[in-house]
């Protein structure tokens, strides 16, 4: 568990794929990262995808729903999707929860893989809210794009991950970095999506930020021209970067990265030799 000032942060590993490196590192030579993250014997490497349970003034709040349950064995063949902690659903009942318990779900975006975990099938086969007392809160922006995806896009964004919670008022949407509970901030951070949001948790003086996809690895925060091929705005994602580096330094930061593996948690801060790097915390445990 992650303590910021008053806020407890509990961290579950959702799922763990295996990805083509086009996609994780863009146009990033092979030369480059492959001594950092090396490929396995299919050239693959690993994105775990990490979700936060954050308890607050006794509220639960949820952000990041993972892949969720809705998805065929082909499709989960396809990414090589395994749980090694388990369900989203025994990962709560190991602090204590069940769906029914979070009060708050927030979508950094609609992607497929923060956002499959939204609804889930009932007994029936229908689509229904996997955690049924939630508000679910995402940007109105990044809501519209996932409604209208182009040939790019389509394959990730699924409407009945998210179309019947808008249309039952579950789902609300956000017009620009609001503040979605006290000390809890939902900041655009375009780039990956121009709808995109990072989340800022702020108590007693400390600050940590989810950085989700803005940097889906640590080393992708540390080098500006390093992001993703997923991003469809890579130019936009290194200036939202630079803000947020800068910001990182002044602040000390708690980081949480979606999709690394290694460096999971950490600080950006400046070394002896004028460069800057993330030091990873040590000891981050899941539930």
């Amino acid at each position: 568990m992650l303590q910021i000032g008053d806020i407890r942060i509990h961290m579950i590993n959702e799922s763990h794929i295996m990805v083509d490196p086009g996609g994780a590192f863009g146009l990033v030579p092979r030369v480059l990262w492959s001594p950092l993250l090396p490929p396995d014997a299919n050239h693959l490497v690993p994105m775990i995808h990490n979700n936060l349970v954050v308890q607050t003034s006794g509220k639960n709040i949820l952000v990041d729903t993972g892949h969720g349950t809705k998805m065929t064995e082909k499709q989960k063949g396809f990414i090589q999707l395994t749980n090694p902690r388990g369900s989203m659903t025994e990962c709560l009942a190991r602090i204590g929860l069940t769906p029914a318990d979070i009060h708050i779900v927030i979508d950094t975006h609609l992607h497929a893989d923060h956002s499959g975990g939204n609804t889930s099938y009932d007994e029936a086969g229908r689509v229904v809210a996997t955690f049924p007392n939630a508000t679910y809160y995402v940007q109105q922006r990044e809501y519209e794009d996932a409604m209208r995806p182009n040939e790019r896009t389509r394959a990730t964004y699924i409407p009945m991950n998210y179309q019947p919670l808008y249309e039952s008022g579950q789902m609300q949407l956000l017009d620009g970095d609001t503040e979605i509970f006290s000390g809890i901030t939902g900041h655009v951070t375009p780039g990956h999506t121009p709808g995109h949001m990072s989340i800022r948790f702020e108590s007693n003086g400390e600050q940590g930020l989810f950085v989700c996809d803005m940097a889906s690895y640590a080393i992708h925060f540390e080098r500006l021209g390093w992001m993703t091929g997923y991003d469809v705005e890579p130019l936009v994602t290194l200036e939202t970067k630079r803000h947020w580096q800068k910001w990182a330094l002044e602040t000390h930061a708690t980081l949480i990265f979606a999709h690394d593996s290694q460096r999971v948690v950490g600080h950006y801060v400046m070394g002896a030799d004028g460069k800057a790097a993330v030091v990873p915390v040590d000891n981050v445990e899941f539930v």
